[in-house]
């Protein structure tokens, strides 16, 4: 089976179209109009447009005095324009807006003083009129002279250095450029100028050399961007010809291949098209399907070639595959002579994401036509305005059945906010918004949230949505879930909401429970906030609950970091540790232990002498050794003794003797205070009268 691929790209390009559609109107006005060069590079098509009274001249002196010019779509430079105007010519301006935009760069390098480096063809008129923007220019063909360009400019200091492509440029030099410029100069800019027309006919070129046996390139000989199709398909497929006409069509070696590609470049009319392919069906009898590349297949030909020239309105729903990705926006190949333009925000703007995460070259879109530019060939399209379309039945029905939707607040507006919902704009007032009365309504700004719809009004296009409704359910039902499923020693993750100078409240999902301030912290602490802050994402577990009073006390110091245990198992009477006096009372002084446990130095047991108060020995912050004279496991007291330290050991009693008379002294012991010491330090009861004294 023989098989006849045509690209789907093959053809005028929409800057083509456009300059045949308004020469074709220039002429029925004025009956006569002069082109600066040819118009298009296809003989055919410049001798019926000469026949129409186009007169073709190479020079602006060449037109007569207050005739009609019309600017081809190569564009022109400064100074042409200034000669045209003053001769009084009547300027019919076809310049294709790729290449205006490329004017505009060159424009504002001259203007920073600085230099242009075109990449292309010095002698393609187009690459000329480029140069005519900007005084300070280099022109080069290759990688390589970009590269020594390049390195010039690095020797001569430049602070601007431009770069930009001849629109029907190979994209393979842009990203090879961009490489370039990187490694050499990194103040240099790389600008993307190359038509998206032109990347897809391209892409298409290597796609149809790929996969046929033989390619047939339609273009003029000084087409630039039909002799890139010939490199593009010479590359990959041996069998590549180029024909300008379907006379010039050699089918005597396409006879013997299976799969035969058509394309053309931007400056072939389908008209040409049509007649190599029927040539080509006339001939190759054996012939029986021929298809366009990535359309269906369903399709005849020449309804393939009808709906590449068909109409565009504004409000039209369209489809097409992107084309390429710019920072502000997304160019898209509608299949027709138009190009297509979305801008970056109606992907992007509602939550935030990147736009490559979004969308990608090659994906289908969808769009509304906003407005048709047939001048410039362009249509501005939105993605939002047919979300808006399609996503206003899922407002309705959800406002019907009173369920939840979901989106992104976009704006503060006055008295509210504005909800983002699949595109469409739901206004929250403040009273709906959840927030405090006098909370601050942009903290919603840019968060995800759920809502209700309250009123829809679609006449005047105005929807009315609740936020509260939804929270203050979702509260109520976790309040519900977290009073059936607590209990004593169970753990949440929760949020300091408030503190006071007893205890901290915490959120634990609905409902709050208090934290004393003696089990936020193992240590002695003064006031809450020396552990915790509002707004702290904390662990707690719950000590205990009253379920008729919804009250939940809450614990956070770990009980695995008790001091007191840590205390018993290292420490034991008699040992002899290093302490810090912590603080002086009138009886004595406090001493740190370990972390988290004191004890009590009586005054009597801190020098061997009688001092007035604890103050004449020791200071806090003091370390010193003592020695542990009794600890009361179940109330948590430890007496320690300075004066210990220094008492000579009682005399030993002789078992074989009765034993000797001792008399009555008074030991450390006898004398320690055994005192009772709280879990934070807090100390309880009254300290003995000191029998020393009497």
């Amino acid at each position: 089976m023989k098989r006849l691929i045509v690209a789907k790209s093959a053809g005028f390009c929409a800057g083509v179209s456009r300059s045949v559609r308004m020469a074709e109107q220039a002429l029925e006005r004025y009956g006569q109009v002069w082109c600066l060069g040819e118009l298009i590079h296809n003989r055919d098509e410049v001798a019926r447009l000469r026949a129409l009274g186009l007169v073709t001249v190479e020079e602006p002196e060449q037109v007569p005095a207050g005739a009609a010019v019309l600017i081809r779509s190569h564009g022109v430079g400064r100074q042409v324009y200034e000669i045209l105007e003053g001769h009084g010519c009547h300027i019919v301006d076809a310049t294709c807006g790729r290449v205006v935009r490329i004017h505009t760069i060159a424009a504002q390098t001259e203007t920073a003083a600085g230099t242009l480096i075109v990449f292309g063809d010095p002698a393609h008129p187009e690459v000329q009129g480029i140069c005519g923007w900007c005084a300070k220019h280099l022109v080069v063909s290759t990688p390589e002279a970009l590269e020594t360009a390049l390195h010039c400019c690095v020797q001569r200091g430049e602070e601007t250095v431009n770069i930009v492509f001849q629109s029907t440029e190979r994209q393979n030099n842009f990203l090879i450029s961009e490489k370039i410029a990187k490694k050499i100069c990194t103040n240099a800019k790389v600008f993307d100028t190359i038509c998206f027309a032109t990347q897809i006919r391209q892409s298409e070129a290597l796609d149809l050399g790929t996969k046929c046996n033989a390619v047939v390139v339609i273009g003029g000989k000084h087409s630039a961007n039909s002799r890139h199709l010939v490199e593009i398909c010479a590359e990959v497929c041996e069998n590549v010809q180029f024909a300008e006409t379907a006379a010039e069509v050699d089918i005597s070696p396409l006879v013997a291949f299976d799969t035969i590609g058509i394309t053309a470049g931007a400056s072939v009319p389908q008209h040409i098209i049509k007649e190599v392919v029927q040539k080509m069906c006339d001939e190759i009898k054996e012939i029986n399907e021929v298809e366009t590349s990535a359309v269906e297949a369903e399709k005849s030909f020449e309804e393939l070639l009808e709906d590449s020239i068909k109409t565009i309105y504004n409000g039209d729903t369209v489809k097409g595959i992107v084309a390429a990705i710019t920072p502000t926006e997304v160019t898209v190949d509608l299949g027709t002579k138009h190009s297509g333009y979305i801008p970056v925000e109606e992907f992007t703007s509602e939550d935030g994401s990147k736009i490559e995460d979004l969308i990608h070259v090659g994906d289908e879109v969808e769009a509304c036509v906003v407005r048709v530019n047939d001048v410039e060939g362009t249509v501005m399209l939105s993605k939002r305005r047919l979300d808006v379309i399609k996503n206003w039945g899922d407002i309705e029905a959800a406002f019907e059945n009173e369920t939840v939707v979901e989106g992104v607040v976009t704006e503060e507006n006055k008295g509210g906010v504005v909800v983002s919902v699949n595109g469409v704009r739901v206004f929250v007032p403040a009273s709906q918004s959840g927030l405090p009365r006098d909370a601050e309504m942009s903290q919603l700004l840019k968060q995800k949230v759920q809502l209700r719809i309250k009123e829809v009004n679609k006449a005047r296009k105005r929807v009315v949505g609740s936020i509260r409704d939804v929270t203050a359910k979702a509260r109520r039902e976790a309040i519900a879930k977290i009073w059936d499923e607590i209990e004593v020693g169970k753990r949440y993750d929760g949020v300091v909401k408030s503190l006071t100078s007893y205890g901290a409240f915490v959120d634990i999902g609905g409902v709050d429970g208090m934290v004393h301030v003696s089990e936020l912290s193992w240590k002695r602490i003064g006031k809450p906030a020396d552990v915790v802050s509002v707004g702290d994402e904390i662990n707690v577990y719950v000590i205990s609950f009253d379920r008729e009073t919804h009250k939940i006390s809450l614990g956070y110091k770990d009980p695995d970091a008790n001091p007191w245990q840590m205390f018993m198992d290292n420490c034991h009477v008699g040992d002899i540790v290093p302490v810090t006096i912590v603080k002086l009372m009138t009886f004595g002084a406090f001493a740190e232990v370990v972390p988290g446990v004191d004890g009590l130095i009586h005054i009597s047991q801190i020098a061997n002498r009688r001092i007035g108060q604890p103050g004449e020995v020791l200071t806090v912050g003091d370390v010193v050794d003592v020695k542990i004279t009794a600890i009361d496991e179940e109330k948590h007291k430890v007496s320690l003794s300075i004066r210990a330290l220094s008492e000579p050991e009682p005399a030993p009693v002789r078992e074989e003797d009765e034993p000797a008379f001792i008399p009555a002294v008074k030991t450390p012991e006898a004398d320690a205070l055994v005192y009772e010491v709280s879990e934070t330090g807090e100390t309880s009861g009254i300290a003995p009268e000191d029998d020393e004294a009497e």
